[in-house]
């Protein structure tokens, strides 16, 4: 694994050991940041469920003026920190070692314009990650989402917490659902 593009263009990048977190794919990468290019420059992103922090080091590499990263797994937290350092980054990041949810409440911005989340396939965290996304003063209209998920994950749900779907970018074991805050009409 490594940077795709931008100031640490080429560098590797450490990925935990284990089957415990699921590296997006380079071409998965470069396929998603093609589609985020102009909301990358200058942006506060937040990477959830983190892992390596691939994504969020390649949107800092791409021009974002500050990544979080949200990562609870201590072997997954280390390989960040280690990731961070190796690019020259930890001035521009900010780790949360802790689970997802509280980890929402330790993002002091007064707006977020991405939030990308890669959770674990199984673990149900879209809906308790959105319903506190529902409630941050940071998630404005213009805020945002893209979940990773498997190709047959319904979405339907985003409503019930004030989202919608605005694109979903299928490849062939999963998906990138974007989503924005429903304007109050």
């Amino acid at each position: 694994m490594r940077v795709i593009a931008g100031e640490a263009r080429s560098l590797p990048l450490k990925t935990p050991e284990g089957q415990d977190t699921r590296p997006t794919t380079d071409r998965i990468k470069e396929t998603l940041f093609n589609i985020l290019q102009g909301d990358i420059p200058g942006s506060i992103f937040v990477d959830l469920c983190s892992g390596s922090g691939g994504i969020g080091i390649e949107a800092i590499s791409r021009g974002a003026k500050r990544a979080y990263f949200a990562e609870n797994a201590v072997k997954a937290a280390k390989c960040i920190q280690d990731n961070l350092s190796f690019t020259k980054f930890t001035d521009r990041a900010v780790l949360l070692k802790q689970d997802v949810v509280s980890a929402l409440g330790g993002i002091h911005e007064k707006e977020v314009d991405v939030i990308f989340m890669d959770p674990p396939y199984q673990a149900g965290l879209e809906e308790p990650v959105l319903s506190a996304l529902s409630r941050a003063s940071y998630v404005t209209e213009d805020t945002l989402i893209i979940i990773e998920a498997e190709l047959n994950k319904d979405f339907s749900f985003t409503q019930d917490y004030g989202f919608e779907v605005i694109r979903e970018k299928k490849y062939k074991t999963n998906k990138h659902v974007f989503m924005k805050r429903q304007n109050a009409e």
